[in-house]
């Protein structure tokens, strides 16, 4: 088995303990799958899947720990592969959803595709009732509006 089928490998195993009813470690196998993703190994389409199923998990598990590791994975995959919006549009269409502290995770995946499809979903946070998703949403419509410019929401 050379390098490439072992992450691979790694990865399908995850998604086999993710059929498991042990939240710990559920959360475990997402933190190896961003293991994985951190490499920069995969190729660009395998790491879309691994980004959609992660997606998928984030939108659908009951468990806070769980969908917070999904999310940090994918965030993490958004720093070594260009990802297309149409592999992270479902978290776009489940974003209010999300707790404060994952919406970080969301709105940085989101603005991660530099897609501009992301824009007025990152824009309504601009109002957001904490100041971390409202900074964090300034922070990802910046490459929108040219460097050193700010969005026309308010952050405070």
């Amino acid at each position: 088995m050379d390098g490439y089928q072992r992450l691979t490998a790694l990865v399908e195993s995850a998604w086999e303990e993710l059929n498991g009813s042990d939240a710990g470690r559920r959360d475990l196998c997402l933190d190896g799958v961003g293991d994985v993703l951190e490499t920069g190994r995969l190729t660009p389409d395998d790491a879309e899947r691994v980004v959609e199923r992660l997606v998928t998990v984030a939108l659908s598990d009951e468990g806070y720990p769980v969908r917070e590791s999904a999310l940090h994975a994918a965030c993490t995959a958004s720093t070594h592969y260009e990802l297309p919006y149409r592999a992270v549009e479902p978290l776009a269409v489940g974003a209010d959803g999300f707790e404060p502290l994952l919406l970080d995770y969301v709105l940085a995946i989101l603005g991660s595709t530099h897609d501009r499809a992301a824009l007025p979903i990152v824009e309504r946070f601009l109002h957001h009732p904490h100041p971390a998703v409202r900074r964090e949403a300034v922070n990802e419509l910046r490459w929108s509006q040219g460097q050193g410019q700010e969005p026309t929401g308010t952050a405070q």
